[in-house]
């Protein structure tokens, strides 16, 4: 088995998250990290091992580095896909690459004419529950699916996260609805249109710290998409209603004219999937195989080297990322013309299902 080296760059909320999950990886080894902050890489490296860098140049100028795991916060993402790239770094990202269509374009560009591989999250379709549902639907058991509605009830990021100004500046759509929008591409493909209205429901909020703030973009987004395969969407997403006040805080339903497909939740890997013919009684799915429980942030990383390793594409491509970034964008722009439709015009290949999912 070839050992991969990596290195950390962004050591906030999730980067522990993720080395968790890629600690139990033999051929994933960590070479060191970096964070504007410094004592959050001395921190992160104090419990994870690996070398306290002192800056991004640094760790891009190390030989030793051969992938730049990119955790930073979402403004800096294109800056530093860039230059690790342009340092002949293979790079996974975190969501979204970009903020801008042609930045996004531009980054899968610069990728392939180096020749370096180029992955992005979210990477939640590669779970367990998604497989099963991704299976059936390529089975043919819903028969053309029609519709789809997919629910983000993301509540309010300031009860529990002691800076959320970031999450509320890039938006719900760049944070969250960007998980349900790239499972359904991954499943069904490319966008072709939409349609997108938002409102702010909640202008006044309040830090953990007691300070105030106000919001100035919506967040309460509700979208009418339509895929170039002819399946409509109905998408709303927010950042006011709390999951434990709604049954559907993350749900994916699939309606088709033979049957119908409930997965409780695009973003956890053991999320329940139910199946059941058209005006019959909605049934559990066995999964096709014991699930990991919650996220699995590592799989991205393993189908990564795994893909290198053998010489094929891997999964997290980052023109679909890009697609997703286009999409957003077009969502956005919707939105500030109430809601007029917008046209999508970019593409990409469907990821390969899991080769224990075929």
């Amino acid at each position: 088995m070839k050992t991969h080296k990596y290195a950390v760059v962004g050591c906030g909320n999730i980067a522990q998250a993720y080395a968790d999950t890629i600690k139990p990886y033999p051929q994933l080894q960590l070479v060191g990290a970096y964070d504007i902050h410094p004592q959050r890489t001395k921190d992160y490296c104090a419990k994870n091992g690996g070398k306290v860098y002192a800056s991004l140049d640094e760790v891009l100028a190390d030989p030793s580095v051969e992938i730049i795991l990119n955790l930073t916060i979402q403004h800096a993402h294109v800056e530093v896909i860039r230059k690790s790239l342009l340092a002949g770094k293979h790079v996974h990202t975190e969501k979204p690459m970009a903020l801008t269509y042609a930045e996004a374009a531009d980054l899968v560009r610069l990728a392939d004419e180096k020749g370096l591989r180029f992955s992005s999250s979210p990477i939640v379709y590669m779970g367990e529950a998604h497989q099963t549902a991704y299976k059936m639907i390529r089975s043919g058991a819903l028969g053309k699916i029609s519709v789809v509605f997919a629910e983000v009830n993301w509540g309010r990021i300031e009860v529990w996260h002691p800076n959320p100004a970031p999450f509320y500046q890039v938006g719900v759509l760049f944070d969250v609805a960007v998980y349900p929008l790239t499972v359904l591409t991954a499943f069904l493909g490319p966008i072709k249109r939409v349609h997108t209205h938002g409102s702010v429901l909640l202008p006044n909020r309040k830090l953990l710290n007691g300070q105030t703030f106000n919001l100035d973009y919506p967040d309460y987004v509700l979208a009418h998409i339509e895929f170039a395969n002819g399946t409509l969407l109905r998408l709303t997403a927010d950042f006011f209603v709390s999951g434990q006040n709604s049954d559907q805080k993350s749900g994916l339903e699939f309606h088709g004219d033979i049957g119908s497909l409930v997965l409780s939740s695009w973003h956890g890997f053991d999320s329940e999937v139910k199946f059941g013919l058209f005006d019959k009684l909605l049934e559990p799915v066995k999964l096709i195989k014991e699930p990991y429980k919650g996220c699995e942030w590592a799989r991205a990383l393993i189908d990564l080297t795994e893909a290198m390793d053998a010489g094929k594409p891997h999964r997290a491509q980052g023109a679909q990322a890009a697609h997703v970034v286009e999409v957003i964008c077009a969502m956005n722009s919707s939105m500030r013309s109430d809601g007029a439709a917008v046209e999508v015009y970019s593409s990409f290949t469907l990821p390969e299902p899991m080769d224990w999912a075929k």
